[in-house]
C-alpha cells in the first residue's frame, strides 16, 4: 500500500533546533510507573526501547522531576545524580534502535501526593486554598516569591543539564495538565498582581523565562520543546484564545517545538484523554489515595465518547497563529488521522495509547500492515501505571515478550 501524500510526509526527517529526527512521529510522555522508589527500572528501558524499535523517531520519558519537591509521587524519576547511570542505560538502548530520547522535565507545584515536602505548603503561582490537595490533605498552597522563582528556574536548568549528561537528545518542559508551570498559565491558579499575573501573555512570562534559561544552558546541544494545553477543558480554565497568546510568547522565546495537549489532572482529566476512565480501571489502583481521588473525579466527569483527533479544532487555531514547529497530540490512531494532521500543517504527530497498545504501529502503518490502531481508548492503561507492573495495554496477550513485571523491580543499570 502506498501512503497518501501527507501521511508519507510524516516519514520524512525534521530538524528541531540542533536535533534532526528520522521521521515526524514522537512517542508522548505517558507516566509509566516504572521507577519504583524513583529509580528507573529495566522495564522502563524496555518500554522505550520498544517504542524506538517500532518506528518512533523520538520517545519521551514522562515526568522527570527537577527536584525532590517537584515530584507528584515517590515512584517517579528524579533528575538527580544517582539516576544518571540508569537513565543512560535507557538512552543508550533507544539510540541503538536509531531513535532519539527526550526527557520531560517538570515540577508538580501544588499538585503533589508526596508524604513530605521541604516547605509547609506546596509552591504554586498563587497561594490560598489548594483544590489539588483535597485528597492528599494539603489544603493550602504558597505563592512563589521572587527568590522561589529564581531557585526553581535554576532547578530546571540543572535538570536539563543532567538530562544531557544522561544522553538525552531533547528535553520537554511540561507547561500543561496542572503542574507548576501550568499553574502560572492557568487563570484558575494564577491570581498574581505582579508582572507574572494578568493577561495570558503575562501569565506565560515565568514559563517563558524558564524556557529561556534552559535554552541558554543546553539549547545548542539539545532540542528544547514545551508541552502546553490548547484548552484546559473546564469552566474558568484557559481557552484556545489563551493558548494562542502563550504559544506566541514561547515562539518569541525560541522554543524549538510546541507539543499541543489539553486538559487538567484535577479539574478535567477526561479532557486529557478525550474519553472517560472506566469504572473497572479504578479497581486496579493499589494506592488508596489515588484510588479515592480517581473515584471522586468520576462523580463529576461528563460522558465523553472518544473521537480521533479530539484536539484538532483547538490546535488548528494555534497552527494559524504561529509559524514555529507544532506537534499534534490528541487521539491520532490511524493513517487517515496522521494524514489529516499533516495536511493541516502540523510538523509532528505525537502518539501515546496507540503505541502502548502496539509499539510497532508506526512501522506497520509505513509497511501497509495496518491502517488503524486496535487501541479502543479504554484508558485502563492509564490506571495501570499505579500497579507493580506499570503501564501496559490490557488488550495485549499475557505472553507479550515486552511485558515482564519482574523487570520493574530491577534498576536499569543493575
Amino acid at each position: 500500500m502506498t501512503l497518501p501524500t501527507d501521511a508519507a510526509r510524516a516519514y520524512t526527517p525534521i530538524t528541531l533546533g540542533p536535533l534532526t529526527l528520522r521521521n515526524r512521529f514522537i512517542k508522548s510522555a505517558t507516566n509509566e510507573g516504572m521507577a519504583k522508589g524513583g529509580v528507573p527500572s529495566k522495564l522502563l528501558v524496555e518500554h522505550h526501547r520498544r517504542m524506538a524499535a517500532g518506528g518512533a523517531a523520538m520517545t519521551t520519558v514522562a515526568y522527570c522531576a527537577i527536584s525532590p519537591d517537584g515530584r507528584t509521587f515517590e515512584d517517579q524519576v528524579s533528575l538527580d545524580e544517582p539516576s544518571l547511570p540508569h537513565l543512560r542505560a535507557l538512552t543508550d538502548a533507544v539510540h541503538r534502535e536509531g531513535a532519539a530520547a527526550c526527557a520531560q522535565i517538570t515540577h508538580g507545584g501544588a499538585f503533589t501526593f508526596l508524604p513530605q515536602l521541604s516547605t509547609r505548603y506546596p509552591l504554586s503561582a498563587s497561594g490560598g486554598f489548594n483544590a489539588a490537595g483535597v485528597i492528599s490533605g494539603r489544603l493550602f498552597k504558597t505563592e512563589m516569591t521572587t527568590a522561589d522563582l529564581a531557585r526553581v528556574a535554576d532547578e530546571f536548568v540543572v535538570g536539563a543539564r543532567r538530562a544531557q549528561a544522561a544522553g538525552f537528545d531533547a528535553v520537554e518542559i511540561h507547561m500543561g495538565h496542572g503542574y507548576l508551570l501550568s499553574q502560572f498559565v492557568s487563570p484558575k491558579y494564577n491570581r498574581r498582581r505582579d508582572a507574572y499575573g494578568g493577561s495570558a501573555a503575562q501569565r506565560a512570562r515565568y514559563p517563558a523565562e524558564v524556557l529561556s534559561r534552559v535554552l541558554d544552558a543546553v539549547g545548542r546541544e539539545l532540542a528544547v520543546t514545551c508541552k502546553i494545553c490548547v484548552t484546559e477543558g473546564f469552566k474558568g480554565g484557559a481557552t484556545a484564545d489563551d493558548a494562542i497568546e502563550v504559544a506566541r510568547v514561547l515562539e518569541a522565546a525560541g522554543a524549538h517545538l510546541l507539543v499541543l495537549s489539553g486538559g487538567m489532572n484535577v479539574e478535567s482529566p477526561w479532557a486529557i484523554f478525550g474519553s472517560n476512565m472506566p469504572a473497572a480501571a479504578v479497581d486496579v489502583i493499589e494506592n488508596p489515595v489515588i484510588k479515592l481521588a480517581t473515584r471522586m473525579m468520576r462523580l463529576w466527569e461528563p460522558k465523553i465518547p472518544f473521537r480521533e483527533l479530539y484536539f484538532l479544532e483547538h490546535s488548528r487555531r494555534l497552527r494559524a497563529a504561529v509559524k514555529m514547529p507544532l506537534a499534534y497530540l490528541g487521539g491520532a490512531k490511524s493513517v487517515a488521522g496522521v494524514e489529516q494532521a499533516m495536511h493541516d500543517g502540523f510538523d509532528c504527530v505525537v502518539m501515546g495509547r496507540a503505541l502502548i497498545h502496539d509499539p510497532q504501529l508506526i512501522n506497520k502503518f509505513r509497511d501497509g500492515v495496518l491502517t488503524e490502531s486496535g487501541c479502543t481508548a479504554c484508558n485502563e492503561c492509564v490506571a495501570l501505571m499505579y500497579t507493580p507492573g506499570g503501564t501496559r495495554c490490557v488488550l495485549q496477550t499475557a505472553d507479550d515478550p515486552g511485558f515482564d513485571p519482574a523487570l520493574n523491580r530491577q534498576p536499569a543499570a543493575g
